[in-house]
């Protein structure tokens, strides 16, 4: 017997049975029907305006972070720089010496003759030898040649700490010395 012929079977059962379940024709809630309307509506929004049209926010973000980084750029430019010299007192030496040990040795060597990296004893450099372009070397690395860019693990006063420790070492001459890279300064 159906269920159209059977007037005492609920109207919400359907006429399937699977292994003694019946399912029920339950409709969907309203809101769940507006919210999968509106998400159809929306992408169909999305995909005309920034696929086919081509308007995509990202574009003028980019924009804005070229003008912003030009901003930036101008501004430092016109900042009185600042010449850094190499500190001399003990104390200093003996902190960048620490720090030399624990982050530099292993590409430089025990006493800066070089290993991986170049050798620090010697009057050539290859990313200048003076105390700017040595910081400057350590805060934004080497990344080609995979030195690491250390201004997110050291301070500035650390930095400098470590560059008057690597200026000491001049003319130290150790043995087993890596031979000149750069050009003499």
């Amino acid at each position: 017997m159906s269920k159209k012929q059977d007037k005492n079977i609920d109207p919400l059962m359907m006429d399937h049975d699977y292994d003694g379940i019946q399912e029920l024709d339950n409709n969907l809630p309203t809101w769940w029907i507006g919210l999968f309307i509106i998400t159809i509506i929306y992408g169909a929004y999305f995909v005309t305006d920034h696929l086919i049209l081509g308007n995509q926010v990202s574009a003028e973000v980019y924009r804005e972070q070229e003008v912003l980084m030009a901003q930036k750029a101008k501004e430092e430019s016109k900042a009185p720089s600042v010449k850094l010299t190499a500190l001399t007192d003990a104390a200093s030496l003996a902190s960048g010496k620490a720090i030399y040990m624990k982050n530099c040795m292993a590409c430089h060597g025990l006493e800066g003759q070089g290993v991986v990296g170049p050798n620090l004893t010697d009057p050539f450099w290859i990313h200048g030898g003076s105390v700017d372009k040595i910081v400057h070397t350590i805060k934004v690395g080497v990344p080609a040649k995979g030195m690491i860019a250390w201004k997110s693990q050291l301070k500035p006063q650390k930095i400098l700490e470590v560059t008057s420790y690597i200026l000491s070492l001049q003319g130290s001459n150790p043995a087993g010395a890596k031979a000149p890279e750069g050009a003499k300064e």
